[in-house]
């Protein structure tokens, strides 16, 4: 695959560039260094732009080098003392995860999770990731902090923990919360409207 032109990559770092910034907000908490994240990914990704060898998507190469940006800076927030850990939600939310499930862990009938279909056309279809990222936004900001340093950022459990100063366990039961939230959102946002 080839380097797409100069005005095609400006007007996709363009088009990219709020969810750049979303992403950089989530995990930064903090704008203005969200901000300078972004910017640094955006000049990086001209600067280097040779590099790009084409064996993902051009926006997933951008995101790629914006991840690296953001544990920079979460690692100087730590040094710098500026850094906000997790807090953890409570009871209340472990009370609505377990409605979902029968006394034996089996899922209730009616919370058992619908087909999508083909995951590969899901992840092509533009509404998916529209309401993703609404779901994305929805969630409270520690399980979607630690949900995409998982999935989307490719963390380890043991590099999540480290980064976010939490405990293994913890973090297992804050990334069930993630995927049951999202999976809730996404039928109700993504499936209603592909049905209608």
């Amino acid at each position: 695959m080839s380097i797409p032109p100069l005005d095609d990559r400006m007007q996709r770092l363009t088009a990219v560039r709020p969810r750049l910034l979303s992403f950089a907000r989530l995990h930064l908490r903090h704008h203005a260094q969200a901000e300078d994240a972004v910017q640094d990914t955006l000049e990086a990704a001209i600067e280097k732009q040779d590099s790009f060898s084409g064996r993902s998507g051009y926006e997933t190469w951008v995101f790629g080098i914006l991840k690296y940006k953001i544990l920079d800076t979460m690692r100087a927030q730590k040094r710098q003392g500026t850094w906000q850990p997790l807090e953890d939600e409570g009871e209340a939310d472990d009370d609505a995860i377990d409605r979902l499930f029968q006394q034996n862990g089996r899922w209730l009938k009616e919370a058992r999770p619908v087909s999508w279909g083909e995951p590969e056309a899901a992840f092509e279809n533009e509404l998916f990731w529209q309401v993703f990222d609404a779901c994305m936004i929805a969630l409270p900001d520690n399980v979607a902090r630690a949900f995409s340093l998982r999935e989307l950022m490719g963390l380890s459990t043991e590099e999540i923990c480290r980064e976010l100063g939490i405990k293994e366990n913890n973090c297992w039961v804050i990334l069930h919360r993630a995927r049951l939230r999202l999976r809730a959102c996404i039928e109700q946002g993504w499936l209603t409207e592909e049905a209608s």
